[in-house]
């Protein structure tokens, strides 16, 4: 059964980010906050813990189109391949916030994703998931547990997510109401950007 630990997002408490650390590097998959939808994330080194959340989502690892979850810029370069100036002040105005942005991918991508040609990034405006990832070290692979037929407050609540998902996961986060509105999507891997899909972020930041 999971753990079940409170953290608040104004002052995320450094021992309670640590024991999230530990169970990311021992291979758990964790839920935690963003500043959109709760998250279901594991460390992107872990190929066991990718396996079990795709296993979880249905769908196959290498097709997964799971986002990388970054503390802020300076993790593009692991896997994004160079980008032009432009993109790269619209992400600098967007992020952190509630966006993903689709980006071209690198020869670094891990082996699960060597196929993938784009990369989904995020830099969620949440402190708890931000210092997770900070102390982690590496981004954390990440997908919403957001389900279309789900009764809106099992994705909101803290406590109902746990009831929900405590037999599948290693730890959850308690970070406060979520919301239920997920990241707006826009593609900047061709020339032109393109909204994939309208969620919380304004699209007037293009």
């Amino acid at each position: 059964m999971a753990e079940f630990i409170k953290i608040y997002p104004d002052k995320p408490s450094e021992a309670a980010i640590a024991k999230v650390v530990k169970v990311l590097q021992n291979g758990g998959l964790v839920i935690y906050p963003t500043d959109t939808v709760y998250g279901l994330g594991c460390d992107i080194t872990n190929s066991r813990a990718l396996e079990k959340i795709a296993k979880i989502k249905g769908v196959k690892l290498e097709k997964a189109n799971f986002s990388f979850i970054c503390h802020d810029l300076s993790n593009l370069s692991d896997y994004v391949r160079q980008i032009d100036t432009s993109t790269f002040k619209i992400l600098k105005r967007a992020l952190p916030g509630p966006y993903t942005f689709i980006l071209p991918g690198n020869n670094n991508l891990p082996k699960e994703f060597k196929k993938k040609t784009t990369v989904g990034i995020r830099v969620p405006d949440n402190n708890i998931i931000l210092e997770i990832v900070r102390q982690l070290g590496n981004p954390v692979v990440s997908t919403s547990i957001r389900d279309e037929d789900d009764v809106i407050e099992y994705t909101t609540d803290p406590e109902l997510i746990f009831e929900k998902w405590q037999n599948l996961v290693d730890l959850v986060v308690d970070g406060g109401y979520g919301d239920n509105v997920g990241s707006t999507i826009i593609d900047l891997s061709e020339h032109e950007p393109v909204i994939v899909r309208e969620g919380k972020g304004d699209v007037d930041i293009l």
